[in-house]
């Protein structure tokens, strides 16, 4: 199951696919994220956890152009709420780590850090290997 999302000038700013083989949810986000597309986007990436009661999400900005904190607030005290309700557990999330998302990034981590899992991360393997131990029986991850 794959889903793209574009932009008023017809511009895909975020795929979004379940990934069965690992059991995740993997958002790929692109390019310069507005506060409109960013809620339509975290919504359909919702959608897509709850209906496949997935408790895993790999959300990748390493493609992301300029900040996003004007989203932070929503992410925290909207969206967060409701993933976990959904059933997430685990939140590995992606960055360049000299962007100026990676500072939006922290601030994210900052906000809702404590309420499920969550690392941020220098590269999609790096992400992938943590999701795939914490899929591991009896594993505790840090």
């Amino acid at each position: 199951m794959r889903r793209e999302l574009s932009n008023a000038f017809g511009k895909t700013y975020l795929t979004i696919n379940y990934d069965a083989v690992n059991n995740w949810v993997y958002n790929n986000w692109i390019g310069y994220q507005t506060h409109a597309g960013i809620l339509v986007g975290a919504e359909a990436g919702l959608e897509v956890l709850m209906k496949r009661q997935c408790p895993y999400l790999l959300n990748d900005n390493s493609l992301v152009v300029g900040p996003w904190d004007h989203a932070v607030e929503w992410i925290a005290q909207d969206w967060t709420p409701r993933a976990i309700a959904g059933g997430l557990t685990h939140f590995a999330h992606v960055v360049d780590p000299g962007s100026l998302a990676a500072l939006s990034a922290e601030a994210m981590h900052t906000s809702i850090g404590d309420y499920f899992q969550m690392r941020t991360f220098g590269s999609l393997a790096e992400a992938q290997t943590w999701l795939r131990h914490a899929q591991s029986p009896g594993r505790v991850l840090r």
